[in-house]
């Protein structure tokens, strides 16, 4: 398999590497420049403890042998050589030093413009310190090529003064510098390792599902819906899964719904054209001469064209409110007119089938597309009588409520069965599959007022129970401009 050096896994895992290569460089970088500062600072915090502990083991009354060992242990401890004199320049305390051969106490010092050895004239440092207490200088080893630090104070207790000296290197040494920076070395390599593994791990649990996904998305293009996406540990590519196979679903959906369509279009269009051509033929070959018949023979001709137009208008129509073409006019106005005026419309239909007519409606005003709305009645109403038998009874109801207007239509015919009220609104989708063509019913008027109602952004749906009879009806917001 073919390494692929553009990809997630390959680009998540150079990321990682990159950033955990990154973060040793700079600290090896802040190493490397606060190292010198920071111990100089502990040196003189050191030096401070250091003469606290000191000054506490001479104001003692009672010493004991081990204050004075564990005096030492600090000096010692903490890299610092101290010696302490009395008045008359006699050292009283003068502890091992763990700077062996680079303590400055018994080497030859230049102090202003002065030359001299502690340890050989230590009444020079006294003087230093009477003068100036505490006093501290920073001196240059040529011993360790760093600087270090000369530290003097004068102690005062109730039976005699002391002068305490100390001295310590400012300046990690070298050695001490080599050594943190080869540990550091091993450290950096061995993070860089580790970082290693886990980026390629990590890669590959993120490119893995991804890989995956790829390859389904590819059956999914080649018109295969049974790809399926799976999940896992991350969040967003559980999202991603889900919403890839929720759009696979819905794809699945369409196709099925493309293949009705246009098993129903050519149906519904093949049909009207037959007829048209056979009585065409009819009128050139048989009734030419016979006025009522060729009449006849003509009034089926401009039915069935008629037919046609309403459906290629209700196509055209349904298509623009699909792709958000139409915009919607809102404006207020009377739900209860608009209602009326509609059912005028259907009057000679309503009378027809002696339909009962039941209208529960007070005045009530909407701000919605009137137009619009009217149209979704109009197919709620006219779909109610497609589905009513003779005198069968239909409700016209509108519920006002604090917020919202209800309208219902409700029928008492056949009812609509629980597994198939999720597809009624889908365009050509017919409850009952031997329903015959009407010429007024092209089999849009649900897909088309949902449409519209999806556009005004309103509530919608259907109750219904087998036998007892079906309820449509929509939510509209009562939030309406009021009149300039």
């Amino acid at each position: 398999m073919k390494f692929n050096f553009k990809g997630i896994r390959f680009s998540t895992w150079l990321y990682f590497l990159g950033f955990s290569i990154s973060i040793m460089m700079l600290l090896g970088f802040l190493l490397v420049v606060f190292i010198k500062p920071y111990y100089r600072d502990d040196r003189i915090r050191t030096v401070d403890m250091i003469s606290g502990t000191l000054e506490s083991l001479l104001m003692k009354e009672d010493v004991t042998r081990n204050d004075i060992e564990s005096a030492a242990r600090t000096v010692i401890g903490n890299n610092v050589c101290a010696i302490i004199y009395n008045e008359n320049g006699k050292d009283i305390y003068y502890p091992p030093d763990s700077l062996g051969q680079l303590c400055m106490l018994d080497k030859q010092i230049t102090v202003g413009d002065l030359t001299y050895t502690i340890k050989d004239d230590p009444r020079k440092i006294i003087e230093m310190i009477k003068n100036e207490n505490p006093f501290s200088v920073t001196l240059f080893s040529e011993y360790t090529g760093t600087e270090m630090l000369l530290y003097g104070k004068q102690i005062r207790t109730n039976l005699a003064n002391y002068y305490l000296i100390l001295n310590t290197p400012l300046e990690p040494i070298e050695s001490y510098i080599d050594f943190i920076m080869n540990q550091y070395l091993y450290i950096a390599m061995i993070v860089i390792l580790i970082a290693l593994v886990v980026a390629f791990f990590l890669a590959k649990n993120i490119s893995q599902p991804i890989v995956k996904m790829k390859d389904e998305a590819n059956k999914l293009a080649q018109g295969n819906y049974d790809a399926h996406f799976e999940t896992n540990s991350f969040s967003e590519i559980n999202d991603l899964a889900s919403t890839l196979d929720d759009a696979t679903e819905k794809l699945s959906k369409v196709n099925d719904l493309r293949k009705d369509l246009v098993a129903n279009v050519s149906h519904d269009i093949k049909t009207p054209l037959t007829m048209i051509k056979a009585y065409a033929e009819m009128i050139k070959d048989i009734s030419g001469d016979d006025p009522v018949k060729r009449n006849e023979h003509l009034d089926v001709i401009i039915q069935e064209s008629d037919y046609l137009d309403k459906l290629v208008s209700d196509m055209s129509e349904l298509s623009k409110l699909q792709s958000g073409v139409i915009e919607i006019n809102r404006d207020n106005f009377d739900l209860k007119e608009c209602a009326d005026s509609v059912i005028l419309l259907l009057s000679q239909a309503i009378k027809e089938k002696n339909i009962d007519l039941v209208l529960e409606m007070d005045d009530c005003i909407v701000y919605a597309d009137q137009i619009k709305i009217s149209q979704v009645i109009y197919n709620f109403l006219s779909n109610a009588l497609k589905y009513s038998d003779d005198y069968a009874r239909i409700t016209i109801r509108i519920i006002d409520s604090e917020n919202n207007v209800r309208l219902e239509v409700s029928d008492t015919g056949n009812g609509i069965a629980p597994e198939v009220l999720p597809y009624i609104w889908d365009r050509y989708y017919k409850v009952d599959k031997n329903f015959n063509r009407s010429v007024n019913s092209t089999g849009l008027g649900l897909a088309i007022a949902k449409a519209i109602l999806e556009a005004h952004k309103a509530h919608y749906g259907v109750e219904s129970k087998l036998d007892e009879g079906s309820t449509f009806w929509f939510e509209l917001s009562k939030d309406y401009e009021e009149d300039e």
